[in-house]
C-alpha cells in the first residue's frame, strides 16, 4: 500500500486560543470544506470540543453524485498545540490528519499534515495520479484561501 503525504503551513493573524477554539470544533469543518463536496455532519459525540476518543460522522461527496459516509475519531489532543483525527470508516484505506498550532510573532503558524492511502489495490497509484492527489491538493488550497479571508475579516472587526 502506497502512503501519500501532504503538509501545509499557514500563518493566521489570531491568538493561539482563537485558533484552538476554531479548529478544535468539528462544526467549523463545513466552513473550510469546498461546497461541491456537500459536507454534512451527522453526529458528534460528547459535544463540540475535540477530545481523544471523540467520534464524528458525516456525509461527503467524493465525486459528483457519489456521497460516502465518513467516520473519524479524534485520537490525540494536546491543547492548544495539536490534535489528530483518523478515519475509522470512509473512502480511504488510511487517513491520518495532524493539526499543529504554534504561537509566532503576530499570530499562529498552523500546520496540517495528512498521510493517506487509497483502497484500490494496484489501481490506487493510477487513481492518485488521475484524480485523488489533485483533489486532496484542491481541498487544502480551498481551505487555505477560506482561512485567509475568514481571519482577515475577523481581525478587521
Amino acid at each position: 500500500m502506497k502512503i501519500y503525504n501532504i503538509t501545509r503551513t499557514q500563518f493566521l493573524p489570531i491568538s493561539l486560543s482563537e485558533a484552538w477554539a476554531f479548529f478544535s470544533s468539528p462544526k467549523n469543518l463545513a466552513k473550510i470544506t469546498p461546497e461541491h463536496m456537500g459536507f454534512q455532519i451527522l453526529y458528534i459525540s460528547g459535544g463540540e470540543k475535540a477530545y481523544a476518543g471523540q467520534i464524528i460522522r458525516y456525509h461527503v461527496s467524493i465525486l459528483p453524485g457519489i456521497k460516502v459516509h465518513w467516520v473519524t475519531e479524534i485520537t490525540h489532543v494536546k491543547e492548544p498545540q495539536h490534535f489528530i483525527d483518523e478515519q475509522r470508516f470512509g473512502p480511504y484505506a488510511l487517513w491520518h490528519h495532524q493539526h499543529h498550532f504554534k504561537e509566532v510573532p503576530g499570530g499562529v503558524e498552523m500546520t496540517d499534515e495528512v498521510n493517506y492511502a487509497i483502497p484500490l489495490g494496484p489501481l490506487s497509484r493510477l487513481a492518485h495520479w488521475l484524480f485523488v492527489g489533485n483533489e486532496v491538493n484542491r481541498i487544502f488550497d480551498h481551505r487555505f484561501k477560506v482561512l485567509e479571508e475568514y481571519f482577515r475579516k475577523e481581525t478587521k472587526n
